[in-house]
This record gives structure tokens, C-alpha cells and sequence, in this order.
């Protein structure tokens, strides 16, 4: 059995990003001891981690909500978790081009900028005009 603490130091989870699980139905209730400590066992552990390593890797809580529920149910076909993979894979890419985007821009920026006084600076000339910028960001 573990106290949340034990849950939190075992997993990288913060205490109350573990309660706020707990409330959104996320992770089951733990049991209580006669002091009313929470008690978590090894199935808790097992869940956070699962949750944590979705969270990870950037997927929603409703999308880690929908995976639990198909986790539970070995039986069924798993078309439903890589549609709901490959949906998190497509944001993923969206936010990788955006960030290329910027990576480009800042780096044409910098780039830019060779005034030896502020008044001079392109990189601050720019973005108070944002017409300046080559891309949309």
C-alpha cells in the first residue's frame, strides 16, 4: 500500500494533480485508512503510470479518459486507440510545423538584426511590426 506521497515520489505525478485525477474520475478513489489517509495499492500505481506517460505524450484527458475505458475491455478491437493515436500524432505534427515556422522566423530574426544600439535592433523593430515577419507564425 502506498500514501499519496509515496504514489507521487514513485511516479513524477504531483499530490494534487493526483487528487484532481481522483476527482475527474480518472484514477478510482483510494481507500481510507482509521487515521482517513488514502491507502493506494499496486493497480493505482499501474494507472497513474498509464496516465502519466499519455499525459506525457501529449494526449488530452478526455482521449487518456477514452483509452482507460478500452483498456478495460481486452476483447474489443484496438481500431479505437489508433484512431485516437493517430489523432495525437497529427497534432503532434501540426505543432512541429508551427515550431519549424518559428524556429525559422526567430532564427531570420537574429539573423537580421545588426544594429549596435536598440533604436537600431531589427529583432525589436519586428516585433512591433509584425508585417515585418517573412511567415505567418
Amino acid at each position: 500500500m502506498y500514501s499519496i506521497g509515496d504514489l507521487s515520489r514513485q511516479t513524477g505525478v504531483k499530490v494534487p494533480t493526483i487528487r484532481y485525477y481522483e476527482q475527474m474520475g480518472l484514477l478510482e478513489a483510494a481507500g481510507r485508512t482509521e487515521g482517513n489517509q488514502r491507502r493506494y495499492d499496486a493497480a493505482h500505481l499501474d494507472r497513474l503510470g498509464f496516465i502519466k506517460h499519455a499525459r506525457d505524450l501529449g494526449f488530452t484527458l478526455e482521449a487518456v479518459r477514452e483509452l482507460i475505458d478500452l483498456s478495460g475491455h481486452p476483447e474489443r478491437p484496438c481500431t479505437h486507440a489508433d484512431e485516437i493515436a493517430a489523432r495525437q500524432l497529427d497534432i503532434v505534427r501540426d505543432k512541429i510545423a508551427r515550431l519549424q515556422r518559428l524556429e525559422s522566423e526567430l532564427a531570420r530574426m537574429v539573423g537580421t538584426c545588426h544594429g549596435d544600439h536598440v533604436r537600431d535592433c531589427y529583432v525589436i523593430r519586428s516585433l512591433a511590426n509584425h508585417e515585418m515577419c517573412s511567415t505567418d507564425h
